[in-house]
């Protein structure tokens, strides 16, 4: 084996993490998805992907400067020259199976997704937000909600941050503020979603996530999860709304909740179609729009702003 054949068995053929899972590190099945593993240990929190090379990578979200190849890894937390950190790794290169447990094969990232979801973790949570609640109407309890809490980030702009998913994981965020609109630089955009409960009865769509959390606002519903196309649809979305829809439970109501408008009523029967798509007589469908042509769920919400509690900022 040469020396730079070897390195590339480490950084290739030991799953990162099973080695980080040996270090101490425990999953974080709520902050993970298929193309990512969140992995903590202590104070540390690390994210580790696949990249397009088929290498497995991480990156710290508490230190910019902790990231790279398991060889990375290694140095940083063990202080260890490049010799010893290869006699650290010569027997995790086909190791017998161990007590340590196996994890499911990670989808490999693009450079760009990769790029998107750095910066992405190491936003903080949203658990007020100054636009969103003073602005926007959006009560604070929403925010912390079971349902809604970690789906809403701040940036260092103090932009409101809406992170998009597909069947990968995180393809994008939305970014929204006073006068302003964005998306992340590379990314596409999915579905932003609410958590999920195992017995929700009810899938919720709306055009924006601000009009999503304004509907769950104004129709408090336990039982409902929700979902947001982000305005204007590329050519994926009609899959991936077609692919939430099979995973509700019989006896399921899907609600198109758009805007009273032309685009809103174009949106509503993406949903239709997504619905009548899934060819399931189980589900049910139904469009639930403001009565004023040309409101959407924000604007009612407004309106309707000292009906809620006011928690001081």
């Amino acid at each position: 084996m040469s020396w730079d054949g070897e390195l590339e068995d480490f950084k290739s053929k030991i799953d990162l993490r099973e080695y980080a899972t040996g270090q101490g590190y425990t999953l974080d099945r709520r902050e993970s998805w298929r193309g990512s593993a969140v992995m903590r240990h202590g104070g540390d929190k690390v994210v580790i992907k696949l990249n397009s090379n088929g290498h497995y990578i991480y990156f710290s979200v508490r230190d910019e400067r902790d990231n790279g190849t398991i060889v990375d890894f290694v140095q940083f937390r063990k202080r260890l020259s490049l010799g010893e950190v290869r006699k650290e790794l010569r027997p995790w290169i086909g190791r017998a199976a161990t007590s340590l447990p196996r994890f499911a094969k990670l989808e490999k990232t693009a450079k760009d997704r990769l790029r998107v979801e750095t910066e992405y973790r190491r936003m903080k949570e949203a658990h007020r937000h100054p636009y969103l609640e003073e602005d926007r109407a959006v009560p604070a309890h929403i925010l912390q909600s079971d349902r809604f809490a970690g789906m809403v980030r701040i940036d260092m702009h103090g932009n409101a941050v809406f992170p998009h998913f597909d069947q990968l994981g995180l393809c994008g965020y939305e970014l929204k503020n006073r006068n302003f609109t964005g998306f992340a630089p590379g990314g596409e955009k999915g579905l932003w979603s609410s958590h999920e409960k195992a017995g929700d009865g009810r899938l919720v769509y709306a055009e924006g996530a601000i009009d999503a959390l304004s509907h769950a606002a104004l129709f408090p519903d336990d039982g409902a999860r929700y979902k947001s196309i982000g305005g204007q649809t590329n050519p994926r979305q009609p899959d991936l709304i077609h692919a939430e829809v099979l995973r509700m439970r019989g006896g399921s109501e899907i609600v198109a909740a758009m805007d009273a408008d032309e685009a809103g009523r174009a949106f509503s029967d993406l949903v239709k179609q997504a619905v009548a798509r899934a060819d399931r007589a189980d589900l049910s469908f139904r469009i639930h729009v403001p009565e004023r042509e040309g409101n959407d769920w924000n604007q009612i919400l407004k309106e309707r702003r000292h009906s809620f509690p006011v928690a001081r900022l």
